[in-house]
Order: C-alpha cells, then structure tokens, then sequence
C-alpha cells in the first residue's frame, strides 16, 4: 500500500503534539511508512542532553517493536521552526539517518516539512553498513 507523502507529513504534524521538549520548546514529529501502517514518534528530552530521542527514532523504533524490519518511507515535521528556517536546520540528525539506513535503502523518500523530499541516499550517501549488510 503506498501511503502519499503529505499523508505522512500530516501524521508527523500530529505526532509533533506528543513531543516531550520542556528544555528546547522545539517539538518535532516524525511518521514511518512501514509495510502498509503508518507510525510515529516525537522528540523525547531529558535533562542528560546526551540522552534525548529524535522524533525519527521514537517512529522507526515504533515500528521495529511492531514487527517491521523494511521503512519504506519517513516524513518529519519541526512544527516551530520559523518559515523562512533554512533546510538544513529542518533535515534529520546523523544519528536518525544512520537509523533508517538500518531500516531502509538509499531510494527510500524522506520528505521533511518545510523543505522538500529527498532520498536516505542524498541524506547519507555512504552510509556505515557492516560487511553484508543489506540496509534493507
């Protein structure tokens, strides 16, 4: 089942409701397509900086937990990011991409709110993988 990208980033909009941000005041949403079921994530922060989740790992790991192994597509959403922010403060963290590089390969469409779609291959064009790894 193909689930239209804005689909997915109206379900990333909504996810960003949940967002647990009470240090940056910064809520992002993110939405997976895996399989045929969307699913979704928010930022999690914790006073330990180095321990807060991004939005787009709370929804591949949702996911995951549900029994998917393939994303086939990830919208995110920083719903307070100012409308003239440039793309690159809206794009996905190192750490999220090398996540859905797990999860999914380098034509996998990332659409991000604000800013366009692009590829998991654009984003991490050489992304880690262990000998033998697949990425998908």
């Amino acid at each position: 089942m193909a689930v239209p990208l804005d689909e997915l980033l109206k379900a990333a909009r909504a996810a960003s409701q949940s967002a647990y941000c009470p240090y940056s005041k910064f809520p992002v949403g993110a939405a997976v397509l895996a399989g045929s079921r969307i699913f979704t994530g928010a930022n999690i922060e914790n006073a330990s900086f180095g321990l807060t989740l991004c939005a787009e790992r709370t929804a591949i790991f949702a996911a995951i937990i549900a029994g998917e192994r393939t994303i086939d597509a990830l919208a995110l959403a920083c719903v307070n990011a100012p409308t003239d922010a440039e793309s690159n403060l809206r794009m996905p963290c190192g750490a999220c991409r090398q996540v859905l590089a797990e999860f999914a390969g380098p034509e996998t469409p990332v659409a991000v709110d604000g800013a366009g779609t692009t590829t998991l291959g654009v984003l991490l064009p050489l992304a880690f993988r262990l000998h033998g790894q697949s990425g998908r």
